[in-house]
C-alpha cells in the first residue's frame, strides 16, 4: 500500500512538471509573437499602399523614396529580428535536448528514489519498534532500580546489624580468652608450685628443673660437633637421651615447645640435583616437613603443591586447591599431617595432607595475609597487611585475639606464649599473647621481609630490604645483633625469605641476581654462593630439618634442589 501511494505521488509530480514546461514554452511563444505583430501589420499596410497607389507627381516621389528608405530600414530590422529568431530557435533546441537528458536522468533516478522511500519507510517502522522496546526496557529498568534501592537499604541495615553482632562476638570471645588465660596462669602457677617440691634422687646429687639448662646446652654443643657416622657417638647420644628423660622434671608442654633436634650437622650444599618448573606462575613460599621427606611450595597460581623428596629428586604428590589468590606463606604442622598457608585473598587455609579440599578457612582480615604459623594448643597465628595479628582457635575455627600493630606485618614467629613479628616500619616486635601487649621492640636496618628462629630458640634471623641479614641473640636483655652482608647479594622483594640451618651454623638467603648465598654464623663470612640455576629473583629458601637438602624457588616458576654431593 505504501509503495503504491509513493508511485502515484511520483506520477502526479511528473505530470505537474510537464505541464509547467509546456506552459512556459507557450508563454515564450506569445511574447515573441507579440513583439512582431506591430511590425507585420505595418509592413502589410505598406505593401498594400504601394500596390494601390497610382503614378504621382515628383513631389510625391520624394515621399515615396522616403517610404522606400523606411521600408529598407524595416527590412534590415526584420532581417536582424529573423536572425535573432533563428538563434533563439537554436537555443530552444539545445534547451530541449538538455531537458530530454534531464528527463532521462530523472527516469533513471526514479527507481533509486523509490528504493530510498521504501528504505525510509522500513527504517521508520524499525524506529517505532525500537522506541516501543526502549519504553518497555525503561519501565523494567525503573522497576529494577526501585528494587535495587530497596535491596541496598536492606543491605546497609544488615551490614550495620552484622557489624554490631561481630562486635558482640569479638567482645564475648575476648572475655572468654581472658578467662582462659586466667585459668592457664593458675594452672601454670600450681604446676610450678608442685615442681618446686619435687626432687629426683641420683647417685651424688638431686638437680632441680633449673639445672637442666646447662645440660641441654652441652647436649646441643655435642650435637653440632658430633658426626652421625660414628656408632660410639650414637651410643653416647642415646645415653644422653636416657639420662635426660630420667633426670628432667620439665612438663610435656615444655618438651613440645623445645623438642630435641635430630640434625647433628647440616651439610653445605654445593650443586643442584634437580631443577624443575614447579608452578604455572611465580613461587612465593617453600617449606620442608619435620621428616624432610615432603616439600610444599605455594605460588601466585593459587595452588599449594606437595613434592616427595627421594633420591635427590622432587616428585609431585598432590595439589591442594581452595585459595582464590596467590599463596604467601606455608607451614607444616609439627604435631600432625596438616599444612597451613596464608593467601592474598585475606584468609588462611588448613589442609590435611590426604585431602585437596581445605579443612578450615580462617577469614577476618581486611587485607592480604602475609604470614600464618602454628601456635600452642591447636592455635594458629596470622599476620596481615591490615596491621593486625590474629590468634585463631582451630577447634572452633574462630578468632580469639586481635592484636593491633603499628605497621604492615610481613612475617612472624611463634615461641610459646610469645609472638615475634617483623614490620615494614623497620621494627621487630615481641608480643605476649597472655597480656595482649608488646613487651619488646627491636630496631632493624630496613623493611623486614622475613623472620626465622634457630632450633634452640636462642637466635632470631631477620632479612631486610637494605640487603642485610641480622642475627639477634634472644638469651640476654641486650639482644646482641650480628649483621651479614656480601658483595652481589640484594634482597629482591618485600617478601624475600631467609632461613637458619637446622644446626644453627649457617644462614641461607636468595638474591635478586638468582644466586643462593650461605653465610657461616661462627665466622660471619660468606661460606658459598650457588649461581646459574635461577633466571630471576629468588623469593624463598628452605633447609630440610635433616640438614641434607636446600630448596630455593624464584618468581619465574622454578624450584631447585641443592645438596652437598
Amino acid at each position: 500500500m505504501a509503495s503504491g501511494a509513493l508511485r502515484g505521488g511520483g506520477r502526479a509530480a511528473e505530470t505537474r512538471w510537464r505541464r509547467h514546461i509546456v506552459g512556459q514554452l507557450k508563454l515564450r511563444d506569445r511574447r515573441q509573437h507579440d513583439k512582431f505583430q506591430d511590425l507585420i501589420r505595418f509592413y502589410t499596410r505598406l505593401l498594400e499602399r504601394t500596390s494601390l497607389t497610382p503614378a504621382r507627381s515628383p513631389s510625391s516621389d520624394s515621399s515615396l523614396s522616403a517610404l522606400l528608405h523606411q521600408n529598407n530600414q524595416l527590412k534590415t530590422t526584420t532581417g536582424e529580428l529573423a536572425y535573432q529568431v533563428v538563434q533563439l530557435q537554436q537555443q530552444i533546441k539545445i534547451k530541449d535536448s538538455d531537458l530530454e537528458e534531464q528527463h532521462a536522468r530523472q527516469q533513471q533516478e526514479e527507481p533509486l528514489l523509490q528504493g530510498a522511500f521504501d528504505s525510509r519507510l522500513a527504517l521508520q517502522g524499525r524506529v517505532e519498534k525500537v522506541r516501543g522496546d526502549m519504553g518497555a526496557l525503561k519501565s523494567d529498568y525503573d522497576t529494577l532500580l526501585e528494587r535495587q534501592k530497596g535491596a541496598e537499604t536492606k543491605l546497609r541495615e544488615e551490614k550495620l546489624r552484622g557489624g554490631n553482632l561481630l562486635q558482640e562476638v569479638i567482645h564475648l570471645k575476648q572475655q572468654e580468652a581472658a578467662n582462659m588465660n586466667t585459668r592457664n596462669e593458675r594452672r601454670c602457677r600450681a604446676r610450678e608450685a608442685a615442681r618446686s617440691k619435687v626432687t629426683v634422687e641420683t647417685s651424688g646429687s638431686a638437680p632441680t628443673s633449673r639445672s637442666s639448662s646447662p645440660r641441654r646446652e652441652s647436649e646441643r654443643r655435642l650435637f653440632r660437633s658430633a658426626s652421625a657416622t660414628s656408632p660410639r657417638i650414637l651410643t653416647s647420644i642415646r645415653a644422653l637421651f636416657q639420662r635426660r628423660r630420667g633426670q628432667s622434671v620439665s612438663s610435656l608442654q615444655e618438651d613440645q615447645l623445645f623438642p630435641v633436634d635430630i640434625c647433628l650437622s647440616a651439610r653445605l650444599p654445593v650443586r643442584a640435583l634437580h631443577v624443575l618448573e614447579a608452578h604455572e606462575q611465580g613461587i612465593n613460599a617453600v617449606r620442608f616437613n619435620s621428616s624432610s621427606e615432603l616439600l610444599a611450595t605455594g605460588g601466585t597460581d593459587r595452588a599449594v603443591k606437595l613434592w616427595d623428596v627421594r633420591a635427590g629428586s622432587l616428585t609431585h604428590r598432590a595439589t591442594l586447591d581452595g585459595s582464590t589468590e596467590g599463596v604467601t606463606c606455608i607451614e607444616f604442622d609439627p604435631k600432625g599431617p596438616r599444612v597451613l598457608a596464608a593467601s592474598y585473598d585475606k584468609s588462611a587455609l588448613l589442609w590435611r595432607l590426604d585431602d585437596p579440599v581445605p579443612k578450615v578457612t580462617l577469614t577476618g582480615h581486611s587485607r592480604r595475609v602475609t604470614a600464618a604459623r602454628f601456635g600452642l594448643n591447636l592455635q594458629v597465628v596470622t599476620g596481615s597487611a591490615d596491621r593486625t595479628v590474629r590468634l585463631w582457635d582451630l577447634q572452633r575455627a574462630c578468632c580469639v585475639q586481635v592484636v593491633q600493630v603499628p605497621s604492615y606485618c610481613s612475617d612472624l614467629i611463634c615461641t610459646g606464649y610469645c609472638i615475634i613479628s617483623g614490620h615494614y616500619d623497620s621494627k621487630i616486635r615481641v608480643w605476649d599473647t597472655r597480656a595482649v601487649r608488646c613487651i619488646q621492640e627491636l630496631p632493624a636496618h630496613g623493611k623486614v621481609t622475613s623472620l626465622d628462629i634457630s632450633p634452640d630458640h636462642c637466635h632470631l634471623l631477620s632479612c631486610c630490604r637494605d640487603d642485610c641479614l641480622q642475627l639477634i641473640d634472644l638469651r640476654g636483655r641486650s639482644y646482641e645483633r650480628v649483621c651479614f652482608r656480601a658483595d652481589g647479594f640484594k634482597c629482591g622483594s618485600d617478601s624475600t625469605k631467609a632461613v637458619i640451618s637446622p644446626d644453627g651454623c649457617f644462614l641461607a638467603a636468595g638474591s635478586a641476581d638468582g644466586a643462593v648465598y650461605i653465610w657461616n654464623v661462627s665466622t660471619g663470612n660468606l661460606e658459598t654462593r650457588l649461581p646459574d640455576k635461577h633466571s630471576s629473583s629468588i623469593s624463598a629458601v628452605s633447609w630440610s630439618p635433616s640438614g641434607e637438602y636446600v630448596v630455593s624457588v624464584d618468581l619465574s616458576r622454578r624450584a631447585v634442589l641443592w645438596r652437598d654431593v
